[in-house]
């Protein structure tokens, strides 16, 4: 079924539609849109690296390595989708991009408790997710994605 034809159906179905965002994107929402990219792709990095681990190296538990690179690729999901809806000015995607920011936000501090280079790593994260949470709430990307105040009865 093609969107024109969604439409069409939930226009016959007397449900509102939402307008399309128009005008061009805005560099916030590209920002935090190739920010949320780039921690999909590091967490996909991660997993693989563990995964390949998993079945070439020699690992304590060849199982559980595996397993858990099967189970950052899976979690790698939801930050690549969901930067591609920021980029595409999708509404929905606001929501997955910030529970992925907020979930960052302990594994930094995990971490940067960790001590030696994890230090760095988990500084980056922080920094990443905090600037993601305030461009993704900022007034110019809500508009962009099309989520305006509510209406008061």
């Amino acid at each position: 079924m093609s969107s024109q034809q969604k439409q069409s159906a939930s226009r016959a179905a007397g449900a509102p539609t939402a307008p399309e965002p128009t005008g061009p994107r805005p560099a916030r929402l590209s920002a935090a849109a190739a920010l949320t990219a780039v921690e999909g792709l590091a967490l996909a990095a991660l997993g693989a690296y563990m995964l390949v681990m998993g079945l070439a190296g020699s690992p304590d538990s060849p199982q559980q390595a595996e397993m858990g690179g099967l189970t950052v690729l899976a979690l790698a999901v939801l930050p690549l989708v969901a930067a591609r809806g920021l980029w595409l000015r999708r509404r929905w995607s606001r929501g997955p991009s910030l529970i992925t920011q907020i979930v960052a936000l302990p594994v930094a501090w995990t971490l940067v408790n960790g001590g030696g280079a994890l230090i760095a790593a988990g500084v980056g994260l922080a920094v990443a997710a905090l600037v993601v949470l305030v461009l993704l709430v900022n007034p110019t990307a809500t508009e962009a994605l099309g989520i305006g105040p509510r209406e008061t009865p």
